[in-house]
């Protein structure tokens, strides 16, 4: 079995430095939470060296049969019977316990975002002639000056006549490069350029400039200058609620290019960037449609289920912060199985739009997402699709690798490749294209 250790060091150096800083100070931060919250300290997770103790299972025998929350049925036992008591009565009840009880909520203080555009050029790229754009916005901080943002946004475009789909990307600066040596180039076109050639346009989100990956960097970005010199409550807004947020003022601004059709951007992201994908595509009905890559627990994997990460690694110095403080909860004294939620209801707010969601496999790597945890939470969360009028996934039993579900409105593929999204994007583009087509206008 391949260890991830890696993986897990990996993420962490694909943050910029200013993310990897103060990690005493966001050791102190979690620690004044767990005593507003009374508790001791939180279970530890798995662990990825399979020698460990507490080593990270990888055994379906021992991953558990998950009772799920039924997400049919409203808290006090009613059943969701139309689609008018999802969308006024039980949508709102999931939203509220997704608020409180793990990613927080967005605050009135929440700042305003101005936008500028810092450079405008027009030249071919994949063959194509597009536009591209430079933006950043500026957070409107006059209520507390000691906390700043600079979200930083780039887009291209087909320089068409007709208003054109775009895919945003949670992404790094542009010219990042991870540490270490040089990695060799992907095979085949990049991305972008098979989505410029099928006639859509992309952008990137610089994620860490919406909000620093380190809870010792809460006093800063968006959160910091919402929460005006404060601690955080126990439901206020983490950080991949803080991202989330960012990819919606993306939107915000795209939709006002006459070339973009703002009926069919749609939001993608890989592993801590998928969580975020996931949560915006929840929570801001306009994302059209989603791409969540190997986001794992947090994400699209089920929290019941032993495998792989655990949420006491979610609730450890390093991802805490991603979270709302009454998370830290169910990492002690809580257990996953009293959550009043679990990941597929996330997925089942994205109803009753497309959405794909895609990991590596075990063998190669991506086994800390548990790939099958995240098939089975679409599963659970597939009938809201047909209450709402659209199919929803079309198999029920976890398909072999490389199979790829897409007939109805939530896709699903195993790749061969790892943790990445580049094995899945031909799939993904043939999906968006079929659903996206319909809202051309």
């Amino acid at each position: 079995m391949r260890r991830v250790t890696g993986l897990v060091a990996l993420a962490m150096l694909a943050a910029p430095a200013h993310a990897q800083r103060d990690y005493r100070a966001a050791e102190a931060d979690r620690r004044i939470m767990l005593d507003r919250l009374g508790i001791a300290d939180t279970r530890p997770g798995a662990d990825g060296d399979p020698k460990a103790p507490n080593a990270a299972n990888y055994d379906e025998a021992g991953a558990g049969d998950p009772k799920l929350p039924d997400v049919l049925r409203m808290r006090d036992g009613r059943p969701v019977a139309s689609a008018a008591n999802w969308w006024r009565q039980r949508r709102p009840e999931i939203v509220a316990l997704f608020d409180r009880e793990i990613y927080g909520r967005v605050p009135a203080t929440a700042p305003a975002i101005g936008w500028r555009i810092d450079k405008e050029e027009r030249v071919e790229e994949a063959g194509v002639r597009v536009i591209k754009r430079w933006l950043t916005g500026v957070a409107d901080n006059r209520t507390w000056p000691s906390a700043q943002a600079g979200i930083v946004l780039r887009y291209t475009v087909p320089a068409s006549t007709r208003r054109v789909p775009l895919i945003l990307s949670f992404g790094f600066p542009e010219g990042f490069r991870f540490p270490g040596p040089p990695r060799a180039p992907d095979p085949g076109p990049p991305y972008t350029a098979q989505l410029l050639r099928r006639g859509f346009g992309y952008a990137v989100l610089v994620a860490n400039s919406v909000q620093a990956d380190n809870g010792g960097g809460l006093g800063d970005g968006v959160i910091g200058i919402s929460l005006r010199g404060r601690r955080r409550a126990p439901d206020d807004w983490g950080v991949l609620r803080a991202w989330a947020w960012g990819a919606s003022r993306a939107w915000d601004v795209l939709a006002r290019d006459p070339r973009l059709d703002p009926k069919r951007i749609g939001i993608e992201g890989l592993s801590r960037y998928g969580k975020a994908a996931l949560v915006a595509m929840a929570y801001d009905q306009r994302f059209a449609i989603g791409f969540i890559g190997s986001s794992g627990a947090g994400g699209a994997a089920l929290y019941r289920r032993d495998f792989g990460e655990r949420i006491g690694n979610l609730a450890a110095g390093g991802e805490y912060h991603w979270f709302a403080g009454n998370f830290l909860k169910y990492a002690g004294p809580l257990a996953p199985d009293d959550l009043p939620i679990d990941a597929h209801m996330l997925i089942a707010l994205a109803a009753p739009r497309p959405i794909f969601i895609g990991a590596g496999t075990i063998e190669t790597g991506d086994g800390w997402v548990d790939p099958k945890g995240s098939f089975l939470a679409a599963a659970a969360a597939s009938p809201v699709w047909p209450l709402l009028g659209r199919p929803g996934l079309e198999a029920t039993t976890f398909p072999e690798v490389l199979t790829s579900l897409t007939a109805g409105n939530i896709g699903f593929r195993q790749h061969q490749g790892g943790h990445n999204n580049r094995d899945n994007w031909p799939v993904f583009i043939a999906f968006a294209t079929r659903h996206l087509s319909r809202k051309e206008h």
